[in-house]
């Protein structure tokens, strides 16, 4: 299957990055439908398998096809890196029912038994809403930062070598070319092209082991990308402590200095290397204050980076 998007005009600049905890909520039922799949994940998912028998377990597989496909009204298209579990809750609770059976039916020739019946909305709503408090809110910060840091570095990526670049970095089967960005689906299902009509969303996820777009063409045009540095998500992070360095500012304060040559906000490197924010940002002012790192703030979030003298430092160093 291929989708193409046509971008024309006003479309190139409506490109945009957002980040939806529902996608990754949903679209982590794959990996409980097919493990093997997402070996990286494995750690997590020995971790909550105990938790299964609080949840609607019939429900949730059910939500993914034999194909590990899930349902489109449930992967809605997120408005900003900013996007919030609740507010997109609110808009699949109003997905009309005529939507709600098309897209189930595109999954599944003959329904399973949870999803039969005039109005399965409300007991989708609930069996998602229960896997989300136990199994996904306590690591969700986690989650979040590592999307975080992929939507940064992208924007980097972006301004320094081009939108066809950083379309190519997104994922081997994502291409732009004269305007068009087309997708290389492993569906077997219908191509379709359509234009990108308000701008064409880019979604990194934890979930996804190549690129994804909405099953249906009249969907809002995305696509939904492996986010970078997947494979450290669930591993803490051990910091580098330049020797000279460290007997100059203490190891934690070298390694961080040594970690920072990429922006980075506290909880990223906090849930990275496996401490408390609180720690983190302690190093982190005294650092600033010292003239090692300079600070930007970014949506919710403060990045840091190290500074010219922070680098000559290193240098020094021998890092």
């Amino acid at each position: 299957m291929v989708v193409r998007y046509e971008l024309a005009g006003p479309d190139l600049a409506g490109v945009r990055f957002a980040i939806s905890p529902l996608n990754e909520l949903v679209l982590s039922l794959r990996a409980w439908r097919d493990p093997g799949r997402y070996p990286m994940h494995l750690p997590w998912l020995r971790e909550l398998h105990h938790l299964r028998d609080q949840l609607d377990v019939p429900m949730l597989n059910a939500l993914v096809s034999d194909r590990l496909w899930t349902p489109d009204f449930l992967t809605p298209r997120p408005r900003s890196p900013l996007t919030r579990l609740d507010d997109e809750l609110a808009v699949v609770a109003v997905t009309r029912p005529a939507v709600v059976d098309r897209d189930l039916r595109l999954l599944y020739t003959t329904l399973p038994e949870p999803l039969r019946g005039k109005r399965p909305l409300g007991r989708i709503m609930d069996a998602l809403t229960g896997y989300w408090d136990v199994c996904f809110a306590p690591h969700w910060p986690r989650m979040r930062a590592l999307l975080d840091a992929d939507v940064t570095y992208r924007g980097r990526e972006s301004a320094q070598h081009g939108l066809a670049a950083m379309f190519a970095g997104l994922s081997e089967r994502v291409t732009l070319t004269g305007g068009v960005v087309e997708v290389n689906l492993r569906a077997r299902t219908h191509n379709y092209t359509r234009p990108a009509t308000g701008g064409l969303t880019l979604v990194p996820s934890t979930w996804t082991t190549g690129a994804s777009t909405p099953i249906a063409p009249d969907e809002p045009p995305m696509i939904m990308y492996p986010a970078r540095g997947i494979g450290t998500l669930w591993e803490p992070e051990p910091l580098p402590a330049p020797g000279a360095l460290a007997e100059l500012l203490g190891a934690p304060r070298a390694g961080l200095l040594s970690r920072l040559g990429v922006p980075a906000s506290s909880t990223e490197l906090a849930v990275g290397l496996g401490v408390t924010s609180a720690a983190v940002n302690q190093h982190l002012r005294a650092l600033r204050a010292a003239g090692l790192l300079t600070s930007a703030r970014h949506g919710r979030s403060v990045l840091y980076r190290r500074t010219e003298l922070a680098d000559r430092l290193l240098a020094v160093s021998g890092a």
